[in-house]
């Protein structure tokens, strides 16, 4: 990593409150370039607190920005940080107001030339295309990155038509502890407590709202851009990680939008910026990458951005299996267009006789993180015990060139079930000599959504059909001696809910079956593309003390025999305890837990705990959060519980608890 302390242009930073149509004021930082002349501006618009949770990212690049001519601003979502108002949902059209509000002022302030861009990364990637839909007229161009275009299919709460146990609930309670933060004194005023207390009073747990629409309604269509990609007027480059749940956005982007005005890149990365150098690597100089689209779009420079290739991809070599790898081996590649000629859909047929699938339930425990953040334990582990619970279909690589694959594969299943209700999850794997299985991408399907999302249609008892879908996009390039393995279960705890019946599983016959890999022919070398070394602006200074206790496993699995149960305790690792330069004393403790019985789908249960400390000695300022959401479920719906506890000092100052019943309707 490259510090830059030395910028074309000098910069200054100042905080700003920037009016709504509704008098609510959303706190916004700006940094800017020590010059008379107006310049363009970036927007980074986002609920996770600029003065404290994202600062130490924010430091990295938004001066970086501006010393390099752009007003580069961050902006705290309504009801979140030190913004007014109080939270609402994902999305919500309040959010997006807001955000058009806040490009129309950018654009009218005397220091901006009125053309705006945005970016960000997850939240902010996706509010910036949905913006983009929005179409404000400032709006010129538009980063998005690790973000989606489908809210229900390819988002936190749904796959496949199924409900997303390991982080529809985890990020709900999320969301929970993060909306009930105060605001900082330091930067409100004595106000803060008044505020925090209204803010609280609208905060609402969002699975109960997310739970409720259990199919692919309106409320999923609100802020889908998959909707109508015409929307989008405003330059889009896209930008996605092979272990980000969503890099399938990025393939869709630069097939759905004009090629005059879009752009994908999908490298090896996890969630996170490309130029952060978190695992798994290689980091690139993304910053650099960035600021020749903004000099392009926002600028009118007549630079080679657009004479790149319609989309650069990392192709993955074989490598081991392993829960973390610092960089991976492989190669760039580039493609004019997408879909691409130069990868061929190769249908491999299954063979054998009719097979029953019952997997255990607590298949899945090694499927890894649904979110990788570059932590220690967030990717999948040898996949062999979970081979060994599914149905396993093997096609030899041949002597000579790798089997290449760039792209999404997909399955075509002949399945029997004799209950209504079922799932099936489709593990491509590379197998080596040694026998060790590597997860390359993996597939969901809710066997109800099989002709469509919008709808839930009970399978015939007894009956046979083909059903087919895709798995999630990948590149990756199989040798010569290795082994393609598909896998397909009919449970995969914790990243699906199981429904009552789906333990008697479903009979597959491979007769009629297959599976169609997106086959790349092309040079087995490089092409040619290259990107600077990956570099920032100088960090921001904040201290991660030293603690005595012994750190928790990121990820233990328990089991207990004489029961059957199975128990996976994550720790997310969002941060921890920090010290910030001003003074800020931060510290966060959260802990996921999943449990299941080896044959009884009910028996699943999730919860997550949040414990935050807001500290700020020379103030007297002592804030606390802790909140507990809990979730099961029984035949007919799902059970949640939710409870919130905020002190100011050791006096409790709100305590609310929430218990639901919602009834199971498709997920």
């Amino acid at each position: 990593m490259i510090i830059r302390t030395d910028f074309p242009y000098e910069t200054t930073r100042e905080d700003v409150r920037i009016p709504m149509p509704d008098g609510v004021e959303l706190y916004a930082r700006v940094w800017r370039p020590v010059t008379e002349e107006p310049v363009p501006a970036l927007l980074e618009y986002l609920p996770y607190r600029l003065t404290d949770w994202t600062a130490p990212r924010d430091w990295q690049r938004h001066p970086w920005y501006a010393g390099h001519g752009y007003a580069s601003v961050r902006v705290d979502v309504r009801g979140h940080g030190c913004s007014g108002g109080r939270p609402g949902d994902e999305y919500d059209a309040r959010e997006l107001a807001d955000g058009v509000a806040v490009v129309e002022w950018l654009a009218g302030q005397p220091w901006c030339t009125g053309a705006v861009g945005m970016f960000g990364i997850s939240w902010g990637g996706f509010n910036s295309l949905q913006i983009a839909a929005l179409a404000p007229e400032a709006l010129k161009a538009v980063v998005t990155v690790g973000s989606t275009d489908d809210r229900f299919d390819n988002d936190v709460h749904y796959a496949g038509g199924s409900v997303l146990a390991v982080d529809m609930h985890a990020w709900a309670a999320t969301m929970l502890a993060f909306a009930s933060r105060p605001p900082d004194p330091q930067f409100v005023g004595d106000g803060w407590r008044r505020q925090w207390l209204d803010r609280l009073e609208g905060v609402e747990p969002l699975i109960h709202t997310w739970l409720s629409h259990q199919t692919r309604d309106g409320y999923w269509r609100h802020g889908s851009v998959c909707e109508d990609y015409s929307a989008i007027g405003a330059a889009v480059l896209a930008v996605g990680g092979w272990h980000d749940p969503y890099r399938d956005t990025v393939l869709r982007l630069v097939s759905a939008l004009p090629a005059s005005r879009v752009r994908g890149l999908i490298g090896p990365w996890s969630h996170q910026y490309p130029d952060r150098g978190l695992p798994p690597g290689p980091a690139i100089g993304f910053l650099q990458e960035t600021l020749r689209w903004w000099d392009h779009w926002l600028k009118g420079e007549d630079n080679d951005v657009m004479d790149e290739p319609l989309l650069r991809s990392w192709i993955s070599d074989s490598h081991p299996p392993a829960t973390v790898y610092d960089e991976l081996p492989g190669r760039w590649v580039g493609e004019k267009s997408w879909p691409s000629a130069s990868v061929i859909p190769v249908a491999y047929a299954l063979q054998g006789a009719p097979v029953a699938v019952a997997s255990p339930q607590h298949t899945g425990m090694d499927a890894g993180r649904f979110f990788p953040f570059g932590n220690d334990a967030d990717l999948p582990p040898d996949q062999r015990e979970e081979d060994a619970k599914s149905a396993c279909f093997e096609f030899p690589v041949a002597a000579g060139e790798p089997v290449e694959i760039l792209g999404r594969p997909s399955v075509t299943l002949r399945l029997r079930l004799d209950v209504p209700y079922g799932q099936v999850v489709a593990r491509l794997c590379d197998v080596a000599p040694d026998g060790s299985s590597t997860l390359i991408t993996r597939g969901v399907l809710n066997l109800s959504a099989r002709r469509g999302r919008e709808q839930a249609v009970p399978w015939p008892v007894g009956s046979y059909e083909d059903v087919t879908f895709e798995l999630n996009g990948i590149g990756h390039a199989f040798p010569p001696g290795h082994r393609i393995r598909l896998a397909v279960s009919s449970a995969y705890w914790p990243w699906i809910w199981p429904r009552a019946g789906s333990e008697a599983g479903w009979t597959l016959d491979p007769a009629g079956s297959a599976l169609t890999l997106p086959v790349r022919a092309g040079s087995p070398g490089g092409e040619g593309i290259v990107f600077e070394a990956p570099e920032q602006a100088e960090p921001l200074g904040v201290v991660y003390p030293a603690t005595l206790d012994e750190p928790r496993p990121e990820r233990l699995v328990v089991r207990d025999v004489a029961r059957g149960t199975w128990r996976l305790e994550v720790d997310p690792r969002y941060g921890g305890t920090r010290v910030y330069p001003d003074g800020l004393e931060f510290s966060e403790d959260a802990l996921e837990v999943y449990e299941i019985q080896d044959a009884d789908p009910l028996s699943a249960r999730t919860r997550s705990d949040w414990r935050i400390r807001l500290h700020r000695p020379e103030l007297g300022w002592d804030a606390r959060v802790e909140t507990r959401s809990e979730l099961s479920c029984d035949e007919g719906g799902f059970l949640t519980s939710n409870e919130v506890v905020c002190r100011e000092g050791d006096e409790v100052v709100f305590h609310r608890t929430w218990e639901r019943r919602l009834p199971r309707a498709a997920g």
